[in-house]
């Protein structure tokens, strides 16, 4: 068995190559052109012969070219793992041998498929989650921008002071539109007006399309239609926690996967201090966490349980601590959906049945 270590960039790829005594045996670059790369994995490939070859390599936003090549080259392993704090004295070839070395030292657990040791791992989604998660993200890249856009729009009548002759209540109307097209403006102002008009109406056509698709693949996803069950979450929202949560069998308790979402409060015990406890990590999916944020208003309203639970936390601890106390407690609720395959229950935590009868169930039986 051979062990591979990747530290990949745009251009080219830096490897580090051990044996199964651990000892290096090549250590080059390799270029990113397809027939280069193919070039280095089919030499790899002979010379593993029958027992293979593992790698590994850190995540970054263009590792699925290289993820597929080698799954083509029949890889028997591909760790995928978060990056290391900088070091100091960080090169290429460093890096590709540090990672070479882990994957060697952890070589024997991932073949029994035990946890390796000091590995943030990555778990490679599968196709359809991965295209949910492109999607998602792509509808909330272009909110983002639409409202980049009207944020402008309002700057410019803020600095005409024209924001008192706006015809509706609520900016986001027809009306709004028509008006912002005909207010008198000065040339330049005029010009950039009615190119943010312009932006605007792409945006929402955009965001038309983009909520479409999401519609058309929701139902395709049975963990979406299942967390669709709780207050406030739309299509939008199911997918985008469903894809990024992918089997709810990889998390061993609702702990996990708040940790994982990063909702989880960090720690620094040492020595005497067996209680220091910190603010959340902050780890994990940013999206997830700010869609977690906009369901709390909508489970706070429709849920009376919860409410009363979030008030007892806010007398005690605040509103801000309260709020991220309820994400974690949602989160907590979609792993019983997710786990025992029931829907949201309004007043309290999944209730499971119980695997035996009561006692007074017992003795009308008999």
């Amino acid at each position: 068995m051979l062990y591979l270590g990747i530290d990949q960039h745009h251009k080219q790829i830096t490897i580090s190559l051990r044996d199964g005594e651990g000892s290096v045996i090549q250590r080059r670059q390799v270029s990113t052109r397809p027939e280069k790369a193919r070039a280095f994995l089919e030499e790899l490939a002979h010379r593993s012969g029958e027992d293979g070859f593992m790698a590994i390599l850190e995540v970054c936003g263009f590792n699925d070219w290289l993820i597929e090549l080698l799954e083509e080259y029949r890889c028997k392993e591909i760790v995928l793992i978060h990056p290391d704090k900088r070091s100091k004295r960080k090169t290429d070839r460093r890096d590709a041998g540090k990672l070479s070395e882990l994957l060697w030292l952890n070589g024997e657990r991932l073949r029994k498929g035990t946890k390796p040791q000091g590995l943030r791992r990555v778990v490679i989604p599968t196709a359809d989650d991965q295209a949910d998660r492109q999607l998602t993200a792509l509808r909330k890249r272009t909110a983002q921008q639409r409202t980049r856009t009207i944020n402008k729009i309002k700057n410019i009548l803020r600095r005409h002071n024209l924001t008192w002759e706006q015809p509706t209540k609520t900016f986001q109307t027809k009306l709004v539109r028509v008006w912002l097209a005909q207010i008198d403006l000065p040339p330049i102002d005029r010009m950039e007006m009615t190119h943010l008009l312009v932006q605007w109406n792409m945006y929402e056509q955009q965001i038309e399309q983009t909520q479409k698709s999401i519609e058309e693949r929701f139902p395709q996803n049975e963990s979406a239609c299942q967390l669709s069950t709780a207050p406030g979450v739309s299509a939008y929202s199911a997918l985008t926690i469903a894809s990024r949560i992918g089997s709810i069998d990889r998390f061993a308790s609702p702990r996990s996967l708040a940790n994982y979402f990063g909702i989880t409060p960090g720690c620094r015990n040492s020595g005497e201090a067996t209680n220091r406890l910190g603010s959340i990590t902050k780890e994990g999916s940013s999206m997830v966490r700010f869609i977690l944020g906009q369901l709390v208003l909508h489970v706070l309203k429709q849920d009376p349980w919860m409410r009363d639970w979030y008030r007892r936390i806010r007398r005690r601890r605040g509103s801000k601590i309260a709020r991220v106390a309820v994400m974690r407690r949602l989160v907590t609720i979609f792993w019983h959906m997710l786990k025992h395959n029931e829907g949201y229950h309004v007043g309290g935590p999944p209730r499971l049945r119980l695997k035996k009868p009561r006692r007074s169930e017992a003795k009308m039986a008999q």
